[in-house]
């Protein structure tokens, strides 16, 4: 059995568009997972997402308040066809994250973070697997707007492919 999963975070909706670009809402639709690492922003978007994706796993980050920190928990922990997924916003600098994730961390094969809007993909010595999506919404200094695809199977997860949506204006 394999699980296709796509990673978000950082949505910023509505302060940084209207909404998720068409690509993405078709991503979703089609996922098994969705997994959301953070800073929605609006609580609307959570219930969009809840009502178009077979599985949502997210958590709240530092731009979250009200009925989203009531919803959403800090750190979120799934068993995905036999790979420990942990979903966090916030992991710190990167200097020295591999190392500070795994000892918070170690029970889990992957972690996804956010918070940062730089797409980042490694593993730390030991075997986590770190991943941050990027914003498919506020792409700050980066060339592109980003998210995340991947699938799981046979206990592990395998190759992610980074996608770069079109730089779009408000």
């Amino acid at each position: 059995m394999s699980i296709s999963v796509v990673f978000i975070s950082d949505t910023h909706l509505p302060k940084r568009a209207r909404d998720l670009p068409a690509e993405l809402w078709q991503r979703i639709e089609d996922a098994d997972v969705v997994v959301h690492a953070g800073d929605w922003v609006d609580v609307a978007l959570l219930d969009e997402l809840e009502q178009r994706s077979r599985r949502l796993v997210g958590v709240y980050g530092n731009n979250d308040h009200g009925a989203l920190r009531a919803r959403l928990p800090e750190v979120a922990r799934v068993e995905l066809a036999g790979v420990r997924l942990a979903v966090v916003h916030e992991t710190g600098d990167a200097a020295g994250r591999e190392r500070r994730c795994a000892e918070r961390f170690p029970d889990t094969d992957v972690l996804v973070f956010g918070h940062s809007h730089i797409p980042w993909d490694t593993t730390a010595p030991g075997g986590l697997r770190l991943l941050n999506p990027g914003s498919p919404t506020d792409r700050r200094r980066q060339p592109h707007p980003t998210y995340l695809t991947g699938v799981v199977a046979e206990g592990r997860l395998g190759e992610v492919t980074l996608h770069r949506l079109p730089v779009r204006t408000r």
